[in-house]
């Protein structure tokens, strides 16, 4: 095994604050890493070989103010490489925004409050500002990293190396691109948007569609109901949602130094649906029930009979807690309820509300495969929390809870759960990816970080492999990744048949 380390020190030497967002599994690593011909226990199924790229918040400074949150943590994108000797390699670098570039060449942090340039010192006015950190996105032989606060960052798929802000070769006018895109597998093209796409606290949402050769060939502004922080979307074959959560943002509140963002829990909540090929104009807004929140969905598609259905991981309040306390929001965790929730609307019909029904547990991280999308997905899978775990979850991520169950659902049976694998206390599951199996009747393969802490602020970190359709059995092949890793934020894999073909 050879290593290869960056030249910058580990950031929890650099006197980060002592809050959650920066202790435990939220502890700053700051280091760029190479590792290579990592021993696998098990047999890689062939069907995984390829990288999986994860992106991860890590600040390269400590922050202005010590208020600051995880995901105002720089981006850094790390992949694990499947290989066919039955070995893994393991990278992550920092991607080299504007942002990443200005502060190492003073070295320290010169950006001030999350999503706030109000907050940021005078020097840096103008430089973009986005750390890049949410997800991978891997499009027409092309990776990158995106964060919906600015433009994506191209990335060379290889040797993890930033080659610059993208705009689709000038055509982009919007200058944001949300971290959620959606990839039809029939036709290859890519849908995305970009909210306040024209500056902080704009209500201007950028519609865009992307060929299969990675082109931008439409762009369509519209006004959501209000700024809303819109984290995800969803297509079906026919449409495009565009759903609305009130977690709102204020020009004023910004330029007083404040917060990005406060939810109103006596707001109303919206769905907009529009024919995805066709204009803003025929936008349908369908009201949703007050003060609820969600940032990840399962899937939408339309039934027999043109129903829209729309799965999400939908709660009570806005998950994060710093948003809630920036919103005088005082609740006990226990008291943020939510489960996977169905809304379904009649895109034709007289109908102006949403209908709402449970189809599934509390959790997040909803996965179906690929081929699904936009279309009925007979099956899903998700992470959860073992209801009988007899301990506390392990503290990190942005919400300062990680995951320690996935779950596989019937959801065309209702949502329930038929197969399921729950870990210990002190283990946790980050986000997983699927993989789709060369037998037809075989549900593929889950890629998963796994994180087991040891002591007093030790941590194991493992890739597992699990049988998409046996999760109950454990991983079917284990890499061990002997170095310390802070929680991602979502994941991406591509086939090495992809990668070998790209540019």
């Amino acid at each position: 095994m050879a290593t290869v380390a960056g030249t910058d020190a580990p950031a929890s030497a650099k006197g980060f604050p002592q809050t959650p967002h920066f202790t435990g599994l939220n502890q700053p690593v700051g280091q760029e890493l190479s590792l290579t011909g990592l021993t696998v226990e098990g047999t890689l199924p062939p069907e995984v070989l390829g990288s999986f790229y994860r992106a991860v918040p890590d600040p390269h400074f400590a922050p202005k103010f010590e208020d600051d949150n995880v995901l105002s943590g720089d981006g850094m994108i790390s992949r694990v490489s499947f290989n066919a000797d039955n070995t893994v390699d393991y990278a992550i670098r920092y991607v080299r925004t504007g942002r990443w570039i200005a502060e190492a060449e003073k070295g320290q942090a010169r950006f001030g409050r999350y999503r706030n340039p109000f907050t940021d010192d005078a020097d840096v006015a103008g430089v973009d500002r986005t750390v890049a950190n949410t997800t991978p996105v891997w499009h027409a032989g092309r990776l990158l990293m995106t964060k919906e606060d600015g433009r994506p960052y191209r990335m060379d798929p290889i040797t993890l190396e930033t080659r610059g802000s993208y705009d689709f070769g000038g055509k982009l006018k919007s200058k944001t691109v949300t971290a959620h895109v959606r990839i039809d597998a029939e036709t290859g093209e890519m849908f995305l948007y970009g909210y306040e796409a024209d500056g902080e606290a704009s209500t201007k949402v950028a519609y865009l569609i992307v060929d299969a050769q990675g082109d931008l060939i439409r762009e369509q502004w519209f006004d959501a109901p209000y700024c809303a922080m819109m984290h995800d979307f969803a297509i079906t074959e026919n449409y495009a949602l565009f759903p609305i959560y009130p977690t709102t943002c204020s020009l004023e509140r910004l330029k007083a130094g404040g917060d990005h963002w406060v939810h109103e829990q006596d707001t109303d909540s919206w769905l907009g649906i529009m024919p995805r090929y066709g204009d803003v104009s025929e936008i349908r807004w369908f009201k949703g029930p007050k003060g609820v929140s969600a940032y990840h969905f399962m899937n939408a598609f339309e039934d027999a009979d043109g129903i829209i259905h729309f799965d999400q991981c939908l709660s009570n309040t806005n998950a994060f807690p710093f948003i809630r306390e920036a919103s005088g929001i005082h609740m006990a965790p226990w008291e943020v309820q939510g489960a996977l929730t169905r809304w379904s609307v009649d895109p034709k019909g007289d109908a102006s509300e949403v209908t709402q029904s449970v189809v599934g547990p509390p959790g997040d991280f909803p996965l179906i495969p690929a081929r699904m999308q936009g279309r009925p997905n007979p099956y899903g899978w998700m992470l959860t929390m073992d209801p009988q775990m007899k301990g506390p979850p392990l503290a990190g991520g942005p919400v300062g809870a990680m995951f320690n169950t996935i779950v596989r659902l019937d959801v065309a049976g209702g949502g329930q759960v038929v197969d399921a694998l729950a870990l210990p206390v002190g283990w946790s599951l980050n986000e997983p990816v699927h993989v789709p199996s060369n037998d037809p009747d075989h549900l593929g393969y889950i890629i998963t970080i796994v994180d087991h802490q040891t002591g007093d602020n030790q941590f194991e970190h493992a890739a597992w492999v699990l049988d998409a359709g046996a999760l109950h059995r454990g991983p079917v092949a284990r890499v061990a990744i002997p170095a310390r890793l802070r929680p991602q934020v979502h994941g991406w894999w591509v086939p090495q048949s992809a990668l070998d073909g790209a540019e």
